[in-house]
């Protein structure tokens, strides 16, 4: 998925879950809008720098939107983060098309939104010789300070929701797929966040052996002399459904 052309800055503070306040490089302090309605745990650092997409839209209320942020990491290097929850079924579906998720390519048809009895999932995919597979997309982005990534990032009763859903499309005899988006380039693994929502890590970790599968793809960021341009699903990543944060010091 290729991205407008970004603009850097500094991240001062977000605040009413929805706005950001960002320091660009000539020294305005402009408000942007934050796509991301969950606790944001671990990506929204003040003092970071971050890249915003600028709008022409008069009808808009704010001229940007806050699209990543560089964190940096304990190696010394620099990871770059998705903060704009709406991009990960953007960048799955790409993957899709492009049949770079091995283990879901070979279908001949894709819908968005799909209906289940009682809910919506992100995608269906139909083939004549194949069995109709059901996709629910998560964007990862905590990274711990034990150095692996975990999901929810907070509490989340409609995250459960998603899961008994697709338990039930499994008892039924239906392929039914969490998939992560780990739209973090420092994560190389992911694990349910048993310190942050025990409701969900249990109903995971049941419905994985009730039938549902779980797979987690990695995204990697092209840049442009430092611009970044582009983000893409790019390889498979391991899934721990039972490891948990190595000690409470770690999340405090």
């Amino acid at each position: 998925m290729k991205y407008p052309r970004l603009v850097p800055g500094i991240l001062r503070r977000r605040y009413k879950r929805f706005l950001a306040d960002v320091e660009l490089v000539d020294g305005e302090v402009v408000v942007a809008h934050c796509p991301n309605t969950g606790s944001m745990r671990a990506v929204s650092v003040p003092g970071c720098r971050v890249w915003l997409a600028p709008s022409t839209n008069p009808a808009r209320k704010l001229a940007w939107t806050w699209e990543l942020i560089e964190l940096p990491q304990p190696d010394g290097g620099v990871a770059l983060a998705s903060v704009h929850t709406g991009r990960a079924n953007a960048i799955v579906e790409e993957a899709l098309l492009a049949g770079r998720i091995p283990e879901l390519a070979g279908y001949a048809w894709l819908k968005r939104e799909a209906k289940v009895e009682g809910a919506r999932l992100d995608f269906r995919l139909d083939d004549p010789q194949r069995d109709t597979a059901f996709v629910e997309v998560k964007q990862v982005t905590l990274k711990e300070s034990d150095g692996h990534g975990y999901f929810p990032d907070a509490v989340s009763a409609r995250g459960t929701r998603h899961l008994e859903t697709l338990a039930q499309l499994a008892a039924n005899g239906q392929r039914a797929v969490l998939l992560f988006c780990v739209a973090h380039t420092g994560i190389d693994d992911v694990a349910p966040a048993a310190h942050l929502d025990p409701s969900y890590t249990e109903a995971l970790r049941r419905v994985s052996r009730a039938g549902v599968e779980v797979l987690a793809y990695a995204c990697d960021v092209e840049r442009d002399e430092q611009r970044p341009v582009a983000i893409r699903l790019a390889r498979a990543l391991p899934v721990s459904l039972e490891r948990e944060v190595a000690a409470p010091s770690l999340v405090e």
